[in-house]
């Protein structure tokens, strides 16, 4: 059976991707919430996000997933793999595509909702706030991937190959429906 329809663990708590170093992760954007300006509520683009270097890393992963979804879950908001080693941050609005070559060339998975690159939050109205995991891995190994896999193939191309790991965890919650039906997307 396709986990689509399961509840999984968050990547860091899967065994394949667990590792006992750490590494700190930041975003000059989320301290705490994440602002509207990242959800699909509002403009839907990507946050910066910054981790510290880990020596010995050939290359980064980044998932954004959010446990508080509603089956499946957790809903996956973000992949981003191949990160180069000497690639630590992310700017805010990177492009949807499968490969990019700004900041430098990386690739990226499918969403949750079957597109490619981010999608930001977008818990339903009057939910309590979601909680979204940005998880990041350092990796003693590219994985050398195609273009727009899923989640679950770039965990177990994950698997011994993780030197650390650490996550930021932003909140949002939407209270008040939005005016217009271009807003929210369904």
């Amino acid at each position: 059976m396709s986990e689509d329809f399961a509840d999984v663990p968050l990547a860091r708590q899967r065994v394949v991707a667990k590792s006992q170093a750490t590494l700190s992760v930041s975003s000059s954007a989320i301290k705490g919430a994440v602002p509207r300006a990242h959800s699909e509520y509002g403009d839907g683009i990507s946050p910066d996000i910054s981790w510290q270097p880990v020596e010995g890393a050939r290359s980064y992963v980044l998932i954004l997933e959010d446990p508080d979804s509603r089956p499946p879950r957790p809903f996956v908001h973000w992949v981003v793999y191949d990160i180069p080693a000497d690639v630590t941050s992310l700017p805010a609005g990177l492009a949807d595509y499968p490969r990019l070559v700004q900041p430098k060339e990386l690739l990226q998975g499918r969403n949750g909702r079957g597109g490619t690159g981010y999608f930001g939050p977008r818990p339903p109205v009057g939910d309590g706030p979601h909680h979204y995991h940005f998880q990041v891995f350092a990796l003693d190994a590219v994985l050398d991937l195609r273009p727009g896999v899923e989640r679950d193939e770039v965990i177990v191309a994950m698997s011994n190959h993780v030197l650390a790991s650490g996550e930021l965890v932003g909140t949002y919650q939407q209270a008040i429906a939005p005016h217009s039906s271009a807003a929210y997307r369904s």
